[in-house]
């Protein structure tokens, strides 16, 4: 019975089809050309700080280029109609019916605010430098690289101005899924709140890949979850990545289910099959077996 479900499983091609590493989200693009990526990299590295207000325009536009999405439009006269534009105004309320004027460096609607900021650090810094111990001589945690105090503080309090000004957008415009904190010409840091409420921006994806550093920009899928955060943002939730690939899956398992019982197969033991197809993807995608072919021929032994 084993050898035939398997044969009509192979027939159709449906299988190995279903298996988790297929079904992940195929990379967007944003290849580029590798010389411009280098360009982009060596212009930025080689000065030491600078001014924040003369460069980060230049500095955005650029990584724009890199990543192959459009740079943002001239700003209006009418605040309104500003969806992606750099120094966006807002008006953040004093709670007595008064507003003080602020801009938001970069702004695009639906997909983020970002906050740019310029650190004097020397080229290669923090990522080269190492924590600084405490007063009793323990280092803090910092994740995988570390970073001056007085860096974390610079950009720990622009990830917060940057939430505040995504909370004086108008209504309509709703909360933006990313806040981007940028200290130009060294990092990009990335926070995502996809409940639309604003309330808890958390580094993403990760607490170890939430700093993009320049040279990262080497590697295509950093280039790529970029892209997304430009042109698609809320194709990054993870919560409807895993709502697509399980309505895969399961669109999948239907397949088989049909042309095993078309075969005239006891609906038993298709179920039994199914279950067991089931069971080896998940044992593949933790890295419970060397490869998927295998794990299946080892689930027929059960």
């Amino acid at each position: 019975m084993a050898s035939h479900l398997m044969r009509a499983a192979r027939s159709h091609r449906l299988l190995v089809s279903c298996a988790p590493s297929n079904l992940r989200i195929a990379s967007r693009g944003a290849r580029g050309n590798m010389a411009d990526v280098e360009g982009f990299i060596a212009r930025w590295t080689a000065n030491e700080g600078g001014q924040e207000r003369a460069n980060y325009a230049l500095f955005l536009s650029e990584l724009c280029d890199v990543l192959g999405v459009a740079r943002p439009d001239p700003a209006g006269a009418t605040s309104e109609l500003n969806d992606y534009v750099f120094e966006r105004a807002v008006k953040e309320p004093n709670g007595d019916g008064t507003f003080n004027h602020r801009r938001i460096d970069l702004y695009k609607r639906g997909s983020f605010v970002l906050e740019a900021k310029q650190s004097r650090l020397k080229p290669g810094s923090p990522k080269a430098m190492e924590p600084t111990p405490d007063l009793f001589g323990a280092l803090p945690a910092r994740g995988r690289r570390g970073a001056d105090r007085s860096w974390d503080n610079l950009m720990f309090d622009a990830k917060n101005q940057a939430v505040n000004y995504a909370r004086c957008l108008p209504p309509a415009h709703g909360w933006p899924p990313f806040v981007l904190v940028c200290d130009v010409g060294h990092v990009i840091e990335v926070f995502a709140d996809f409940t639309g409420q604003g309330k808890n921006y958390a580094q993403f994806p990760d607490r170890q890949g939430f700093r993009i550093y320049l040279d990262d920009l080497r590697k295509p899928e950093i280039r790529d979850r970029l892209k997304a955060i430009w042109t698609d943002p809320h194709a990054l939730d993870p919560s409807k990545r895993s709502a697509k690939v399980t309505r895969e899956i399961a669109e999948r398992l239907a397949a088989v289910s049909k042309a095993s019982e078309k075969h005239g197969w006891p609906t038993e033991e298709v179920a039994m099959f199914l279950m067991r197809c089931l069971f080896t993807m998940f044992a593949e995608d933790r890295g419970g077996f060397g490869n998927l072919n295998r794990s299946v021929e080892w689930s027929f032994r059960l």
